[in-house]
């Protein structure tokens, strides 16, 4: 059996549209310019670790959802 199972039809719906993938994207984007707005403005330590996390994931949330949208500037989102 193999290790990925995206080929199971049961689990997953590929019926996203681009609008449904760039609403997303928006979002995502907001989200992390949130986060590293708010790394300068809070005063912990732990409130600064959480929200740089948070801006490195939606880091790579916004490069996958580039380059699934064909963004010529993102080779790779695991790169």
């Amino acid at each position: 059996m193999p290790l990925s199972d995206h080929h199971d039809s049961e689990h997953f719906a590929y019926n996203r549209s681009w609008e449904d993938i760039e609403t997303m994207l928006d979002k995502a984007e907001r989200k992390k310019n949130w986060h590293r707005t708010m790394l300068s403005t809070v005063r912990t330590k732990n409130q600064r670790m959480m929200h740089a996390r948070n801006y490195k994931a939606l880091e790579g949330v916004c490069k996958t959802l580039r380059w699934v949208l064909g963004d010529k500037n993102v080779s790779h989102p695991l790169e």
